[in-house]
C-alpha cells in the first residue's frame, strides 16, 4: 500500500483529485495539516479542502497540527462527523516556525507531554488516531523513549520518517533507528522518507520485509509515475510519460485558474509544483530557475511549451 504524503502548498484537494486520473499505484493520500491555532481559518480550510464532495480522487486522511488536546478533540470529532474515520496527528513537521512553538517534531523531546496528550485525546475522539513523526527533534534516539508510550495506547499506525526535525530534508535517513522502532513497536509501522526510485524502494523492502505500507511525498511529485512502477514494474516510454505529464500539468493549471484570483497566485502555485516536477527533466535545475523568474501567465505558458517540446 502506498500513501501520498502531505506537502504543504502542493498536495491540496485539486492535486489529490487529479493525480489518480493520470497516475496509478497510490492507494490513499494524507492531506496537508490543519493547524488548530487559528480556528476561523480552520473552518475555511475544512470547507475548501476537506469537504468530502470535493474530494473524489484518492481516499483522504486529514492531518492535524496541535499540542493542545482541547483544540485537537473537537476538530477530530468534526472531521469524523464529516466522514473521516481516521485522523492523523502531526509530530513530524520540521520547520522552525512550527517546532519553535513546540509543535510537530518540536514536541518529540517532551515524552511526558505526548503521553498526556494521548491520555486525554484518545478516549475523547470518535476517529481512529494515526501519528506521523520524525525520529526526534535534535537527536535520533528521542523516538526510542516514545515507542513504549505509543505502545500503551490504541494507535492505528505510526508513520515514521527516520530523520530528525533539525535535519529538515538534509543528510541521510537513519535506518538503524527505524529498525529499532520496528522491533519494539506493537503498532503497524509505515515507512516514509527518501523513496525516489523503484530501486531505492526495493532496497528498503528487502531490509524491512514486514513493512506493508509506504508513504512517498517528494519522490512522487518529482516523478508521478513512481508508485505504479513500484507496484507493477511497468515502465512507460519517455515519450509517453512526457505526453501524460503535459496533460496532467494542463489539467492542474486549468483547475487552479478556475479557483484562484489573479495570475500571480496561479503562477506561484505552479512554481511550487515545478520545484519538484522539474526534477523529472534532465536539465531540471535550469528549468526550475527559469520557472521561478516567470511574472506573467503568458510568459509561463511559453516556457512550459518549450519544456515539453511543443
Amino acid at each position: 500500500m502506498i500513501y501520498l504524503a502531505p506537502i504543504q502548498g502542493i498536495t491540496d484537494r485539486i492535486f489529490r483529485n487529479k493525480f489518480p486520473e493520470y497516475f496509478g499505484g497510490v492507494d490513499c493520500a494524507m492531506a496537508p495539516f490543519i493547524s488548530t491555532s487559528k480556528r476561523k481559518k480552520v473552518e475555511t480550510v475544512i470547507l475548501r479542502e476537506l469537504d468530502p464532495d470535493k474530494n473524489r480522487g484518492l481516499p483522504v486522511i486529514p492531518q492535524i497540527l496541535s499540542r493542545d488536546p482541547e483544540d485537537f478533540i473537537p476538530l477530530a470529532n468534526q472531521l469524523y462527523e464529516m466522514g473521516y474515520p481516521i485522523v492523523n496527528w502531526n509530530l513530524g513537521c520540521p520547520f522552525p516556525v512550527v517546532t519553535g512553538k513546540g509543535k510537530g517534531s518540536g514536541m518529540l523531546c517532551y515524552p511526558l507531554a505526548i503521553e498526556q496528550f494521548l491520555k486525554k485525546t484518545i478516549p475523547a475522539i470518535k476517529a481512529k488516531l494515526s501519528i506521523k513523526l520524525r525520529i526526534g527533534l535534535a537527536y535520533p534516539d528521542e523516538i526510542l523513549a516514545l515507542i513504549p508510550i505509543f505502545n500503551r495506547y490504541p494507535v492505528e499506525e505510526l508513520i515514521i520518517h527516520p530523520r530528525t526535525g533539525k535535519q529538515m530534508y538534509d543528510g541521510v535517513v537513519n535506518l538503524d533507528i527505524f529498525e529499532q522502532c520496528l522491533e519494539s513497536s506493537t503498532h503497524e509501522i509505515v515507512y516514509n522518507g527518501d523513496i525516489n526510485t523503484a530501486g531505492g524502494y526495493e532496497l528498503l523492502a528487502r531490509r524491512f520485509p514486514s513493512i506493508r505500507k509506504w508513504m512517498i511525498g517528494r519522490g512522487l511529485v518529482s516523478n508521478p509515475f513512481l508508485a505504479e512502477e513500484i507496484i507493477s514494474g511497468n515502465i512507460k516510454s519517455r515519450q509517453e510519460k512526457i505526453r501524460i505529464l503535459r496533460r496532467f500539468h494542463d489539467d492542474l493549471l486549468a483547475e487552479y485558474s478556475n479557483v484562484m484570483s489573479g495570475p500571480a497566485h496561479i503562477t506561484d502555485r505552479m512554481k511550487g509544483i515545478w520545484f519538484y516536477l522539474g526534477n523529472f527533466f534532465e536539465n531540471g535545475e535550469k528549468i526550475k530557475k527559469r520557472i521561478n523568474k516567470v511574472r506573467t501567465i503568458g510568459h509561463y505558458n511559453d516556457l512550459v511549451k518549450s519544456i515539453f517540446g511543443d
